[in-house]
């Protein structure tokens, strides 16, 4: 498949699509020995291409998923030495976190190298789904369920859960929501509005992908899963 000249540059972590224009711009990128200066330049698979003479190879792109557990922070690295996401997966390469799982909050996290695949999964306007289990500490109301579904406001957004169900009919405790919202801490922040305290968070699923593995444990994305992320929610 063809890749246009500053997605090619930017998928092989030389800099961002931005700046790899202006790597084509002035004269620094030639394919199979040939300067090129349009941008609209597509590579082929077979293509070498090179940067100041240094050929440049293109990196394999991973994609994981990761149940994480609490007391793990969400970062490549943390300036307290604490245990960060990476830390649970033995790879060589470098991955990167998509979003964010509070210190506290367990569940599904996507790691991947794939620029791409992280901007569609974070984009607040693709409208990504996630759903979540949740801990109150008191009964959810009936009203605040339906205030809830309707939306409430932070900072001055509207935000709201796009369903609400009670696994247990008798505990009212115990809920699954479901949103397509990434802000930071969003979940907890709408119960809090109301005034109900989140005992404990945990994501089941995102993007449709749902969560399989044990806490602690991760695995690669299958070819069948990043093709129906890829294709369902990129249109």
């Amino acid at each position: 498949m063809k890749t246009r000249i500053n997605r090619y540059l930017s998928e092989c972590g030389i800099s961002s699509r931005r700046k790899s224009e202006e790597l084509v711009k002035n004269g620094r990128v030639a394919v199979n020995d040939k300067i090129i200066l349009d941008l609209n330049f597509k590579v082929e698979p077979s293509d070498i291409v090179t940067l100041d003479g240094e050929r440049i190879k293109p990196k394999k792109k991973l994609y994981y998923i990761l149940n994480k557990p609490k007391g793990v922070i969400t970062s490549v690295k943390d300036d307290r030495n604490r245990k960060t996401v990476i830390d649970l997966i033995n790879i060589k390469q470098k991955i990167y976190p998509v979003g964010r799982l509070d210190y506290d909050t367990t569940g599904l996290l996507f790691l991947t190298n794939d620029g791409d695949l992280s901007q569609l999964l974070s984009h607040p306007g693709n409208r990504i789904p996630r759903e979540y289990e949740v801990n109150l500490d008191n009964d959810l109301k009936y009203e605040d369920k339906k205030q809830l579904q309707k939306g409430v406001y932070l900072d001055g957004k509207k935000g709201k859960f796009i369903k609400i169900i009670f696994p247990s009919p008798k505990d009212k405790k115990f809920i699954r929501v479901s949103c397509e919202e990434g802000r930071n801490r969003f979940v907890k922040r709408m119960f809090g509005k109301l005034g109900y305290n989140v005992r404990s968070l945990n994501r089941i699923s995102y993007a449709g992908i749902k969560l399989d593995i044990p806490r602690g444990k991760y695995r690669k994305l299958t070819h069948l899963e990043l093709q129906i992320i890829k294709e369902y929610y990129s249109n």
